[in-house]
């Protein structure tokens, strides 16, 4: 499928379309087996979904295992709370 962010410095670690799925009556949606192949997904994987909003309407979703939601909460706010343990904040 086409890479949706082929303009971008680095291409390579953008997004890209990867299959065009519906939603049935239920509101449930199925991946395709090579794509959850390819993502490492397996039953009984938790997953967060994440929305991106623009004008207050939905405009993206994308689903994070939840195991690895874990790391990227404490990446992203371990430095966070490090500095404020620390005193270095500029809070």
């Amino acid at each position: 499928m086409k890479n949706v962010c082929a303009n971008l410095p680095d291409p390579g670690t953008c997004c890209s379309v990867e299959a065009v799925v519906s939603m049935d009556s239920k509101g449930q949606i199925i991946i395709p087996k090579d794509l959850r192949e390819k993502a490492g997904f397996s039953e009984g994987d938790k997953f967060s979904i994440i929305s991106c909003c623009s004008s207050e309407k939905v405009r993206c979703l994308a689903l994070v295992k939840v195991d690895n939601l874990k790391g990227m909460v404490k990446d992203f706010l371990g430095p966070m709370f490090s500095d404020f343990s620390s005193g270095k904040s500029s809070i």
